[in-house]
């Protein structure tokens, strides 16, 4: 046997037993969408320095339910309403509302019939 063929027969063998070994990248897992955040700001009409101070913000969950709210004011938090849900419902079962200093000022159940109504 020539050194070629050794060679070719060797490097084949080589090339054969890496592919063997190689296994098929592992699909990558969908992105599943995060929460949204939609903020609004609040501006002076007519002010040149373009100073403007948060209004509202509203987060939403990955099934596009709303999640929480925040109201503000110049001085900050007026008040924050948080919404919780039953599984992948998209019925609210449960508010919560808190006043300017994060304690509790009202909390509301909302219960629902069979058929959802």
């Amino acid at each position: 046997m020539s050194k070629t063929t050794l060679l070719l027969s060797l490097a084949m063998l080589c090339c054969g037993t890496a592919a063997l070994g190689q296994t098929q990248p592992a699909k990558a897992a969908a992105p599943t969408p995060k929460s949204t955040i939609v903020k609004e700001w609040k501006q002076k009409a007519g002010s040149k320095a373009k100073a403007r101070h948060l209004d509202h913000q509203t987060t939403y969950d990955a099934f596009g339910r709303k999640t929480e709210e925040i109201e503000y004011a110049s001085y900050g938090q007026q008040y924050r309403i948080v919404y919780e849900y039953d599984g992948k419902s998209r019925s609210c079962t449960r508010e919560v509302e808190y006043d300017d200093k994060d304690q509790v000022r009202r909390i509301r159940k909302y219960e629902y019939n069979a058929d959802g109504t």
